[in-house]
């Protein structure tokens, strides 16, 4: 295992939940952490087929919803109804901006953002958990843009 904290973290999520402790799990652990940016699960599915795994399709999936769950990964739906995963290691926190078009993720940080959730909860006699601040919007250059659609 690259990383052995992540490893025992993930161990003793599965023990204390009860939940069989597999080698396959710890694979998808591993591909999932190591994905670089968003990642829908069939994407994840197919990129460990390609490299040979032998991991179930259905594995994939519950593995997933078992790393959100003890919070090494994050479920993101970005509209449509599309599922996204991202890694919560080495990550600092960021907000997204969508193209509905196309469906491109970039991620931004702005101080400003940064702030408000927590002046927010403040304000209103919350304790902040976590947020999401998402920017639906379009491509600007649709040459960028891969399923511009010209509007008049």
């Amino acid at each position: 295992m690259k990383n052995q904290s992540v490893a025992e973290i993930f161990k003793s999520f599965l023990k204390n939940g009860k939940n069989r402790i597999t080698s396959e799990r710890f694979e998808v652990l591993d591909a999932a952490i190591e994905y670089q940016g968003h990642f829908g699960a069939d994407e994840l599915y197919i990129q460990m087929k390609n490299l040979k795994s032998y991991v179930s399709r259905a594995t994939v999936y519950n593995t997933l919803e078992l790393l959100v769950q003890c919070n090494l990964v994050s479920k993101r739906n970005f509209g449509e109804n599309i599922t996204r995963y991202e890694s919560n290691l080495k990550k600092q926190k960021h907000d997204h901006l969508i193209c509905v078009n196309c469906g491109r993720i970039v991620e931004f940080v702005n101080p400003k953002i940064n702030a408000l959730p927590d002046e927010i909860c403040n304000e209103m006699g919350f304790k902040i958990e976590s947020y999401s601040f998402n920017i639906f919007g379009r491509c600007n250059n649709s040459k960028a843009c891969k399923h511009y659609k010209n509007k008049s």
